[in-house]
């Protein structure tokens, strides 16, 4: 078995850019011990740097001896270990989900974009996956468990030995003398997962013996089905126009609700948004078919609002209301950041003689007007309108003033003896 193990981690190396570091996620725990002994010499073999990272939740006694644990196996085989305390709250989601939201922000923080992260999971870990998503309802995303590589924030992740079953590795790990730290809460079945993998996968395995072999097969294929549907989906947002933040109505109106439902979900994926949950997306599919143009109506769900203006909807996160008291100076030139944007144009006077002058940038209050050569004298409001601009926007336009007079409104218009860049 050594020699299978040693080389999936050899053809997950081969495929490596030169000047990749390697981690391997380091729990203390048997899979990831096995992992990070074996990788050692595959990289070597390799010329690949290899470095670890060890994520202290700080949840349990325990969690110190499974920090020195690491500490030791690093100095041992000479590896560089990084050791990421964290602490979490978690708000809500349950233990698991906080832990898991914890340890991926160390990854994030501690890992170089470019470079790769090993994880141990392994073919029980991805049935315990899939049966999970099963009951808890989950689409074909959730039910394709977890992928053998993805990218992540820059990160390339890879499961080298996703395909092979707990049994395989433990016997390999015994057969070298390894010493790990088991996890006491391994065994409290008050957590979903434990309860799946002690009272529901051994019966299991009684009756079929590779059922986490089978169940893994299952997730592939539908792996398989999830990359079809994004591709689809895809297809469906370049003949939407493309941008994932605003999709026109017509073209999705042509479509199935099955698909518009896709396509929503797509585009929130691409902009980095949460999906809604199934009941808030149905009705966000309805309002996409009733919608009236001159209509505003605005869904919401944790992290993310919809909105529908003018045969458009957006996808965007949700908008604080604007506080009318903001404003900043600013030189006209360096760029300037706002609680709803930044914008890099520059605004300086036609006349240099006023080059020096300090501008003031503020919110709409209402009645301001612009004057704007060969135009006179413009409501910013209309301006505002006719620039097309959604309601929601309008209210967070910047707009620049020279002394008492207003020279711009940033990005829709410029006043007289103003240029904007």
């Amino acid at each position: 078995m050594r020699a299978t193990l040693e080389a999936l981690l050899d053809d997950a190396l081969a495929e490596i850019l030169p000047g990749r570091v390697v981690w391997v996620a380091l729990s203390g725990g048997l899979d990831s011990t096995l992992l990070l002994t074996l990788a050692v010499p595959s990289a070597r073999r390799h010329g690949v740097v290899l470095r670890a990272i060890h994520v202290n939740h700080g949840l349990q006694q325990a969690a110190g001896d499974f920090e020195a644990h690491c500490r030791r196996l690093c100095a041992s085989l000479e590896v560089p270990l990084t050791v990421a305390a964290v602490s979490m709250t978690a708000d809500g989601k349950g233990v698991e989900a906080a832990a898991r939201e914890a340890r991926y922000a160390a990854f994030r923080q501690h890992v170089a974009a470019g470079d790769v992260l090993w994880l141990a999971q392994h073919a029980d870990d991805q049935a315990e996956t899939l049966l999970l998503a099963a009951l808890r309802g989950s689409g074909v995303r959730g039910l394709a468990g977890m992928p053998a590589q993805r990218e992540w924030q820059g990160i390339v992740c890879q499961r080298p030995w996703l395909e092979v079953e707990r049994a395989a590795l433990g016997a390999e790990a015994e057969r070298l003398g390894l010493a790990w730290c088991d996890d006491p809460t391994n065994a409290d079945t008050q957590f979903d997962r434990n309860y799946l993998r002690h009272r529901v996968m051994v019966p299991l395995r009684e009756r079929w013996p590779h059922a986490a072999a089978s169940l893994g097969r299952s997730a592939a294929w539908l792996q398989e089905a999830d990359g079809l549907l994004a591709e689809l989906a895809a297809i469906d947002l370049a003949a939407a126009g493309g941008d994932p933040a605003c999709l026109p109505l017509a073209p999705m109106r042509s479509l199935s609700e099955p698909r518009r439902r896709l396509l929503i979900r797509h585009a929130l994926s691409l902009s980095g948004l949460p999906h809604p949950p199934a009941a808030r997306l149905a009705e966000l599919v309805q309002q996409s078919s009733l919608a009236a143009r001159d209509r505003l109506p605005t869904l919401r769900w944790p992290g993310a609002e919809a909105r529908i203006w003018r045969d458009r909807l957006y996808l965007m996160e949700p908008l604080a209301p604007p506080d009318p008291r903001w404003r900043v100076r600013w030189d006209g030139v360096s760029p300037l950041t706002t609680p709803w944007g930044r914008y890099t144009s520059t605004l300086r006077p036609e006349e240099d003689m006023a080059s020096e002058a300090t501008l003031l940038v503020t919110l709409r209050r209402g009645g301001e007007r612009l004057r704007i050569a060969g135009r006179g004298s413009r409501d910013v409001k209309r301006l505002l309108q006719e620039a097309e601009l959604p309601p929601w926007q309008r209210q967070r336009v910047p707009l620049v003033w020279c002394g008492e007079r207003l020279v711009a409104v940033l990005g829709v218009a410029v006043g007289e003896g103003w240029r904007e860049q």
